[in-house]
């Protein structure tokens, strides 16, 4: 404690990010300060504080602090660390969260509505985030009964039944100009925009025509779709005016897990809500922390975030956002009106999520850390194995060798962290030369590699075989220079470990936390192992494929694979896409296209 206790004598009266060590100089938390004098010291004076803080001032053994020029330099320095270092008491969120927007291309010639999750800047309009709640499907069911835009994604030849149901204008077969389509295309437009009331009208004018000419199965229809449309109006009534766009974020915690809700307002309608839960426990602090991190997954359409309480660094939050969104987005706190009450509506939701979720995060931690825990004082290692790395090899009769690296971080998969090798100097089937190499590889580039997971040190390694490719992995370790790291592997057939040094295997408990662990990262290893090369594979066959095309060579056909990623969306892709690859030319677009003509008929 004499480290700290120097320490904070010296810390400066200047915004910055401060970093916690345990003792064996882990990372376990990042913060930001606008004064780092203040907020450090306030972590180990005997102030009050919530249990999750008090579990972590007791491992801290060490900390350090990065001055920023400003303390919007702080907020951005805070997110970068925690993307690096992935500390366990920081929040972070998953990478594959992604929510439906609603997409309309508006300078093709004739657009269709199309759902997807990732937006572009190809000058498309886009409509969302659709959160729970609201379903995108059937907005976009109410949307093509009303409206006859087409659906296929290649214009065909001539008109199909979509058009003589009365659901398609038919702009295939000439039969509605680029003006009369694009007034279709602005009604859309102006629904998705919140204006729902003409569609309405159109559906019970449709359903009523249908009744008197005793249509009766048309008629019906109309009216489901009528009642659809209804029940979505219902869901994302709120008394706003019609072009207000909100982002609201509320956060509640009970000292040990917090929750974050957000809900989405667009032109004026409720698109759904989320929670999310998360580690950090300081509102102040962590609020904007997490409004950071999740405006870099999902796109800026708000014109106005708002949030439950006051927090530190709220205007620099709101640079920082702006930034992103390319104008000016206000960050504002509610003190009354219908935002106070969309507040109050997101912290009855949280609370409710966080009550019903207490039994999951118990045993979460139970399943999770428990379990790090319970394998370190099995195998009589010197550290709680925080991350763990495991690596399996797979080909077929020695061809298309590839080696899997898959990481866990506190007994949970970290996917973003994953890697794979494909084999370079072995011949023929040999997977103890080819975990030797792929370690080597990978050991080479601890502490000197820009990327940030080849540059980590693992705290545990685990090989999927037995002693064989054990001792290739660990001739990999010595040969560079890390024969200090800790080693594992485990046998398929009886589950049996072995560790360096011990002729005999070691029986962990079958009902066991640890042994559930180290089985889920060796089962993850080989899954990903066999799913990669089975995409080298069919890459492969796909690259030969497309090189029978005149003028397709391989470097080509990759660029054509990596722009399109599936072969069926390169034999269905119109021209302009095809134009838009990478030293693809006006005659390689011919002849591909001519190639696939008999598969797209």
């Amino acid at each position: 404690m004499s480290v700290i206790t120097d320490k904070l004598k010296t810390l400066p009266d200047k915004s910055g990010c401060y970093i916690m060590l345990d003792e064996y100089k882990n990372v376990l938390y990042v913060g930001k300060a606008k004064i780092l004098k203040n907020r450090v010291r306030q972590y180990f004076h005997n102030s009050v504080k919530n249990e999750k803080t008090i579990a972590l001032v007791e491992k801290i053994a060490d900390f350090n602090y990065i001055i920023t020029p400003n303390e919007y330099e702080a907020l951005i320095l805070e997110n970068n660390l925690i993307k690096q270092y992935n500390p366990p008491y920081n929040i972070l969120l998953k990478d594959d969260h992604t929510y439906p927007y609603i997409r309309i291309n508006v300078k093709e010639k004739f657009p269709r509505i199309e759902i997807c999750y990732r937006m572009k800047s190809d000058g498309a309009k886009y409509f969302g985030p659709y959160m729970l709640g609201v379903s995108v499907r059937e907005i976009l069911d109410v949307i093509h009964t009303v409206f006859p835009l087409r659906t296929c994604r290649i214009l065909p030849k001539k008109e199909c039944l979509n058009y003589h149901l009365g659901r398609c204008l038919a702009p295939c077969s000439g039969k509605v100009s680029e003006e009369e389509y694009k007034k279709v295309v602005d009604d859309v437009i102006r629904f998705l925009n919140g204006n729902d009331a003409f569609v309405s009208d159109i559906l019970t004018k449709k359903m009523m025509t249908f009744a008197e000419n005793e249509e009766f199965e048309l008629a019906q229809h109309y009216k489901e779709v009528l009642e659809t449309l209804q029940k979505l109006v219902r869901k994302q009534t709120i008394p706003f005016k019609q072009d207000l766009n909100i982002d609201v974020f509320t956060f509640v915690t009970n000292g040990m897990y917090s929750v974050v809700n957000v809900f989405a307002v667009r032109g004026g309608k409720f698109l759904g809500g989320n929670n999310f839960a998360y580690n950090e426990v300081d509102s102040e602090s962590g609020l904007a922390s997490f409004i950071t991190q999740y405006y870099e997954k999902n796109p800026v359409l708000a014109n106005e975030i708002i949030i439950g309480q006051e927090v530190d660094f709220r205007e620099e939050l709101a640079d920082y956002v702006s930034a992103v969104a390319g104008r000016r987005v206000a960050v504002t706190v509610p003190t009354g009106g219908i935002r106070k009450q969309l507040v109050e509506m997101g912290v009855t939701n949280a609370t409710e999520y966080l009550s019903r979720q207490l039994e999951h995060f118990n045993k979460y931690e139970e399943m999770t850390k428990g379990a790090v825990e319970q394998l370190q004082k099995e195998l009589g290692l010197p550290v709680p194995p925080r991350r763990m790395e495991c690596y399996d090899i797979s080909h077929i009769s020695g061809t298309n060798k590839v080696a899997s690296m898959v990481v866990f971080l506190d007994g949970e998969k970290a996917s973003a962290h994953y890697r794979h090798f494909k084999i370079r100097t072995v011949v023929g089937n040999n997977d103890f030369a080819s975990m030797n190499e792929a370690l080597t590889r990978r050991l080479e580039k601890i502490g000197v590699s820009d990327d940030l997971s080849f540059n980590a040190r693992p705290d545990l390694i685990v090989i999927d075989g037995g002693k064989g490719q054990l001792k290739y992995a660990l001739a990999a370790a010595e040969a560079t220079g890390h024969a200090d790291l800790n080693f594992i592997s485990l046998a398929k057939r009886e589950e049996e470990v072995f560790l360096p040094g011990q002729s005999e295997s070691v029986i962990l408990p079958r009902s066991g936390l640890a042994l559930k662990l180290i089985i889920r990262i060796r089962d993850e290893s080989h899954r990903f192992a066999i799913t990669h090369h089975r995409n080298l594979r069919n890459r492969m066959m796909t690259e030969t494929n497309l090189t029978k095309i005149p003028g397709i060579g391989k470097e080509k056909a990759k660029r054509l694979l990596s722009h399109f990623r599936k072969y069926e969306n390169i034999v269905k892709a119109p021209k302009e896409e095809l134009s838009e690859v990478q030293n693809i030319n006006k005659k390689d677009v011919e002849n591909i296209w001519d190639y696939f003509k008999d598969k797209r008929e």
